[in-house]
Formats: structure tokens, C-alpha cells, sequence
């Protein structure tokens, strides 16, 4: 297998990556709760959130601006919420005509507007910086100690696995059909539009039923050498003393972003 695109760990000996992954599980979603609960306009909150983000990058080895970089990646969906500008009552700030409509956006629209899309930033930034410390089987194990069901669990972590082989999967079948395809200098290969389109719904039929014949080999394969529905890993699991004052100190921290907000 050679594709890696979906593996963002980065192995590092810091203080974050020898925290117990439960910790950082526990303490990632309870940073994503405390942000959701941050009432909109809460501006030194927020750069607080950051701020612990920015510090825990560093702590990592990563860089001050690792994770703020990488959660762009959400801007695209944090920007569904664009309707908030027009929807709430307030004092009015532009004007939008849309064919027959004209929208009103408003300082409060605004406000809602630009608090929920510094809330999915700094989420996805806690996520991310979860998952480049913390390597998925640990994760998976995390996960499993947290009483998570262990069906979803297991789809979890097999899908997971298993992407990197769907994409060298299609990979192969991309490079078959470059190869059955006949082009001309400078001109893609293949016919038109229609052509591809039928060959594209032919190469996904076949990567679904490659893709059922391998799993039930898998499972039959998994079942023969004692799987039992529980994912072993080498990291020994056991709480420390700084794992439990990490945790401590994690949910403090959080409750003061809540008072600061508040206040």
C-alpha cells in the first residue's frame, strides 16, 4: 500500500504524544462541548481556545501555526451557516438583492455568523491536533475504554484500515483503464463524455464487488486466527499520575473559558 494521504499522525516523543489517549479523547471532545457552549461574541474566550491550541502545537513539536493552517479544510462547511447574517433582527449592515428577494444582513446575523465559524475552526483544530499525536490504534483503544459501543468501534477502525485499500484499489483500476485507452499527443484518451461516464459506473461496480469479496475474506481470515471483536495494541494503556493531572488540569482550564465568557 502506498497511499498515506489519510494517516496524519506524526510520531514525537513530547509531553502530548506520551499522554494516555483516553486523556486526549476525553479532553478533545469536552474542548469541542466547551466551545459549542461559548455564547456567541465571547472574543476573549475564543482567542483563549486559540491560545491553547497555539500552545499545545508548540508543546508538540509541531509549529504555532500547525493546526490553524490545516483547519481551513472546514471553512467550506462552517460557511453554511452564512445565513445567520439574514435571518436575525438587528441593526442592518448591507443589502442583498437576489433576483425578487432582498436580503438584510444585520449586526447581530453578523455576531452569530462569525461566532460559529470561529467555533468550527478551533473544533477542528483540537481534532486535529488529536489525531497528529495520537496514533489510530491508540485512538481505537481510547475509544473502546471510553464504553463507546464496540460495533461502531470495530466499523471505526476497519474502515479506516481498509481506505488505503480501496484507494490502491482504484488506483489499479484507473491505471487499466489509461492503459485500454488509446489517445492521440496532447488529447486525453477514451471517447466522450457518455463513454467515460459508463466506464466511471463500470469501475465502480467493480471496486464495490472486489471490495465485498475481500471483506468477507478478511472476516473469515480474522475468524480463523482468534479475532473476538477486540483490537490489541503494544501501548500498555495504564493511567499515570500526569495523565490524571493532565486531565485535571483540562477540565479546569475548560470551566474557566465558561466563567470568562461569562463574566
Amino acid at each position: 500500500m502506498h497511499i498515506d494521504v489519510f494517516d496524519r499522525y506524526r510520531a514525537g516523543e513530547s509531553v502530548l504524544h506520551r499522554l494516555d489517549a483516553r486523556v486526549k479523547v476525553a479532553l478533545t471532545g469536552l474542548f469541542i462541548l466547551s466551545n459549542v457552549l461559548l455564547p456567541d461574541g465571547a472574543w476573549p474566550a475564543f482567542a483563549l481556545a486559540l491560545a491553547l491550541i497555539v500552545g499545545l502545537s508548540v508543546l508538540a513539536g509541531l509549529g504555532p501555526g500547525f493546526a490553524i493552517l490545516r483547519s481551513f479544510v472546514a471553512l467550506p462547511f462552517a460557511l453554511a451557516a452564512v445565513t445567520t447574517l439574514f435571518s436575525l433582527p438587528g441593526q442592518p449592515l448591507f443589502n442583498l438583492r437576489l433576483g425578487p428577494w432582498l436580503l438584510t444582513a444585520t449586526d447581530a446575523g453578523a455576531l452569530r455568523f462569525s461566532s460559529i465559524l470561529i467555533r468550527s475552526l478551533l473544533s477542528v483544530q483540537a481534532a486535529i491536533l488529536l489525531t497528529t499525536t495520537t496514533s489510530f490504534p491508540d485512538l481505537i483503544h481510547a475509544l473502546r475504554h471510553l464504553r463507546l459501543p464496540r460495533t461502531l468501534v470495530s466499523v471505526i477502525a476497519f474502515m479506516y484500515r481498509y481506505l488505503f485499500v480501496l484507494a490502491d484499489e482504484a488506483l489499479r483500476l484507473l491505471r487499466a483503464r489509461a492503459a485500454r485507452s488509446a489517445h492521440l499527443p496532447g488529447r486525453k484518451g477514451g471517447g466522450g463524455l457518455l463513454w467515460r461516464a459508463r466506464v466511471a459506473g463500470n469501475m465502480a461496480g467493480q471496486l464495490f464487488i472486489r471490495s465485498f469479496e475481500r471483506s468477507d475474506r478478511v472476516y473469515n481470515a480474522m475468524l480463523a486466527r482468534g479475532y473476538r471483536g477486540h483490537l490489541y495494541t503494544l501501548t500498555p494503556h495504564h493511567m499515570r499520575r500526569q495523565d490524571w493531572l493532565a486531565a485535571a488540569g483540562g477540565v479546569l482550564l475548560l470551566l474557566f473559558l465558561q466563567a470568562l465568557a461569562r463574566a
